[in-house]
């Protein structure tokens, strides 16, 4: 019993500076935020009660919220797509789909942006042979719209939908879907009717970690949306630094953080944190 109790001790200890540090950076930075939401520029409500009656902030949660649900279904296939392959391909697949996964994260999100616009502008390298083959005669919008922003976010955030994927692909029972063909199930049918079940809790996992990164996303539809997709960040960040209407901005900041809280609580609900790794 003292044993259990002195490596608990120890454990708290070692916790310590990591709460204090959380403390120090986050929760007390935010109840400033919290605290001018409600006094800035006049005590009361009248902030939140903006947020109800704004049709500029609404339009903009509801672009935001769209374009996150988007991007999280094109992200999340995409990712089972590429998860399947890492899991359970040849050496030569899983080869391939390593290096489709961690690529990404050695480049910035400032140089990807960049990078689609070089591809997807009027100029672009795809309009460019989209008319040199006589496909389109005049330039696509590709760039500057909701179009480029769900791109740009959907490169970004596959990677992130893998992890949790993948965790869940590797726990399943092989003797199941071996079970299942024994039974006289074609490959397609195991596949659709045992295995995507199966993994339904990495497929949860992923959905909402896209969802909630894509909440928070700035610079790439700052970049790719070129203001004219404005998404709850860019928004927050407008009303700080430039307008300035801070009491606005921090109130939006708080309910946006009221937000992902319930989504990152219903997260763990039905994922266990290790299955996220």
């Amino acid at each position: 019993m003292r044993g259990v109790l002195s490596d608990r001790m120890g454990a708290a200890l070692l916790m310590a500076p990591l709460l204090l540090f959380l403390v120090l950076a986050y929760a007390w930075p935010f109840l400033g935020v919290v605290k001018w939401s409600f006094t800035l520029p006049t005590p009361g409500l009248g902030q939140y009660d903006a947020l109800l009656t704004d049709d500029l902030v609404q339009s903009v949660f509801i672009r935001t919220l769209r374009i996150a649900a988007i991007v999280t279904v094109v992200s999340v296939a995409a990712a089972y797509a590429i998860t399947v392959v890492w899991v359970r391909g040849g050496p030569a697949q899983r080869l391939i789909a390593e290096f489709c996964i961690l690529v990404p994260f050695w480049i910035s999100v400032l140089t990807r942006a960049f990078g689609w616009v070089a591809l997807l502008s009027n100029r672009g390298l795809i309009n460019t042979w989209l008319q040199s083959i006589g496909f389109i005669s005049e330039p696509l919008t590709l760039v500057r719209n909701e179009f480029g922003v769900v791109v740009g976010m959907t490169h970004f955030l596959i990677p992130f939908a893998v992890f949790p994927l993948a965790s869940a692909m590797r726990s399943l029972d092989d003797r199941v879907l071996l079970a299942a063909r024994g039974l006289g199930s074609s490959r397609m049918r195991t596949f659709w009717t045992v295995f995507v079940p199966m993994t339904r809790s990495g497929i949860i996992g992923s959905a909402l970690i896209v969802f909630v990164f894509s909440l928070g996303f700035f610079v790439t539809p700052a970049i790719l949306g070129g203001g004219r997709s404005v998404m709850i960040a860019e928004l927050i960040y407008l009303r700080i630094f430039q307008s300035p209407d801070w009491g606005l901005g921090a109130a939006i900041s708080v309910v946006l953080v009221l937000f992902v809280g319930a989504l990152m609580a219903l997260l763990f609900r039905y994922v266990r944190p290790k299955q996220l790794i």
